[in-house]
This record gives C-alpha cells, sequence and structure tokens, in this order.
C-alpha cells in the first residue's frame, strides 16, 4: 500500500514556486516575442481599464481575454509558418533531409551531455566553420588548403573546350616537377588529345633555361604558350589562375614566400568574369614567339 501511494505521489505534477518558475521559463522558451508582448499588453490593458474604471470588470476581463487570443493566434500563425519553411527547406536532395535531423540531434546532446566543456565549445566552433563553408559553397566557391588540388584536376580533366591559364613562376618553377605538377600536366596532355585550346601565359623575371625547357616541352604538346615579363604588368596580375571554357575558374593564395596555401575554385559569375578580365590584360601584352 506504501509503495502505491508513493507512486502516486511521484506522478503527480510538481508544484510550488520552483515548478511554477520553470512553467513560465518554458512558456518564454516556446513562444513567439511577438505573443509575448501582446499578451503583456493585454494584461495592462485589462488592468488599467478596470482600475481607471473606464469598463466594468467583466469589459475589461474581455478586453484583456481578446488581445491574449489575437496574441496566441498570431504566435501560432507565425510556429505554422517556420514550420511551412523549415518544411520547404528540407524538400532538397534526399541525403540532406536524412541528415538534416541526424546533425541538429547530434549537437544538441553534445552540448546538453557535456555543457560547459571543451567538448560543447568544440561543437560550437565546428558548427561555426560548417556554416561559414556552406555560405562559401552557396557563393559558388569552395576553398581547400594549398596541398588539395581535387578542383583543378577534376575542372581540367572535365574541360572540353578552352583552358586558359595564369602562371607566375616566382619564386621558382618547382611546382611543375612536383607530384601535383606532373598530375596537371598529364591532365593538360589528356584534354590536348581530346581538343581542348590551351593558352598559358608564363610571368617571370628572366627567362633561365629551366623556364625555357619548360615552355618548349608545352609548345611542342600544343599548348599556345606566352611570356610575360613581370616589369610588363602591375603587381596584381602577377597572380596563378586557371579559367575553365569561360565558366569557372581557380585562383592561388600565395604565402610570403611564393608558396601555394589555398586553393579557390569558383563557378559565381563574378568571379569568373573577374579571372577573365584578369587574363585578358596579361594577354594583351604577353609575348607568343615559338
Amino acid at each position: 500500500m506504501a509503495e502505491v501511494v508513493v507512486g502516486e505521489l511521484l506522478r503527480r505534477p510538481r508544484t510550488g514556486p520552483r515548478a511554477r518558475a520553470v512553467g513560465v521559463a518554458r512558456l518564454m522558451a516556446h513562444t513567439d516575442p511577438v505573443a509575448l508582448v501582446g499578451i503583456a499588453l493585454s494584461i495592462s490593458l485589462s488592468v488599467t481599464l478596470d482600475l481607471t474604471g473606464a469598463a466594468t470588470g467583466v469589459e475589461s476581463l474581455l478586453a484583456g481575454l481578446m488581445g491574449i487570443t489575437i496574441s496566441l493566434l498570431v504566435d501560432s500563425i507565425a510556429r505554422a509558418e517556420r514550420r511551412f519553411h523549415l518544411r520547404a527547406l528540407l524538400a532538397g536532395p534526399h541525403w540532406l533531409v536524412r541528415a538534416v535531423p541526424e546533425l541538429a540531434t547530434a549537437a544538441t546532446e553534445a552540448v546538453d551531455r557535456h555543457p560547459g566543456t571543451r567538448v560543447a565549445e568544440e561543437t560550437q566552433r565546428r558548427f561555426e566553420r560548417f556554416h561559414a563553408d556552406l555560405g562559401q559553397l552557396r557563393q559558388g566557391r569552395i576553398i581547400r588548403p594549398g596541398t588539395d588540388y581535387q578542383d583543378m584536376l577534376g575542372a581540367t580533366r572535365d574541360c572540353v573546350r578552352q583552358l586558359e591559364a595564369l602562371t607566375n613562376v616566382l619564386p621558382r618553377l618547382a611546382w611543375w616537377s612536383s607530384d601535383i605538377g606532373r598530375r596537371y600536366w598529364s591532365e593538360n596532355l589528356a584534354a590536348l588529345a581530346r581538343g581542348v585550346e590551351i593558352t598559358r601565359i608564363f610571368t617571370y623575371t628572366e627567362v633561365s633555361d629551366e623556364l625555357a625547357e619548360l615552355v618548349a616541352t608545352q609548345r611542342r604538346a600544343g599548348v599556345r604558350v606566352g611570356l610575360l615579363s613581370t616589369v610588363a604588368v602591375p603587381a596584381d596580375l602577377h597572380v596563378n589562375l586557371i579559367r575553365w571554357d569561360g565558366t569557372a575558374c581557380w585562383t592561388a593564395g600565395m604565402s610570403a614566400h611564393g608558396e601555394i596555401n589555398e586553393n579557390r575554385y569558383s563557378v559565381n559569375a563574378a568571379d569568373v568574369a573577374r579571372a577573365g578580365e584578369t587574363f585578358q590584360a596579361c594577354l594583351s601584352r604577353a609575348t607568343f614567339d615559338t
């Protein structure tokens, strides 16, 4: 019998100041701010009408209840719009629909299970980084570390008509003899074999034997190679870029030592147009002597 009584007590809803405070907090968290303001104004109006005698007690009560009802109706409409908006957002690729709830659940559980720890802080940092990456993708850009050239290789492999490139040889030409340089040149040869027209301009300070050999090799393969002295163009044209079929481009982020530390691939129309303008500015100044 005692066990039944204890169980019944445990099942009863909690009362008291703490329970009321929790209830109010939950109401505040799940109610639209506009609705909360509307409810507060309605209660204030009801009290004011009653205290000033501008309306009877029943009339002031009805006015307050009417205002609260309208506020809750607005809150309900706002909730419905948010649900419809979320549903529309999730009406996308099947992998997105499946992954979003899992991502949200995982992030929430990581923070709830380990509050105030480095795990919770790292969860927020990674989510913010993920959000920033999606912002770049939304603009049609992919930014990768300097060692990741998958977009350059893939876009060259997919090129069907024209490849335009600027190569700033400063401070050295070692990149072309590296593993990634050889793989990129292999993709160039494959593109030439399928009829892609490749125009490449080397920007240099002096024509070394190494550069002359590289130029000769590429010309023999069928690349239209131009040479451009760095003194003939402003510093903002001393860049490394590639433009494929006028629809995509790649630019390199450079360190102070002339090393590529960031690969920037883009299908953003403004980026592609800017790359085309830069290439044309160098093309008009380059020499293409064979």
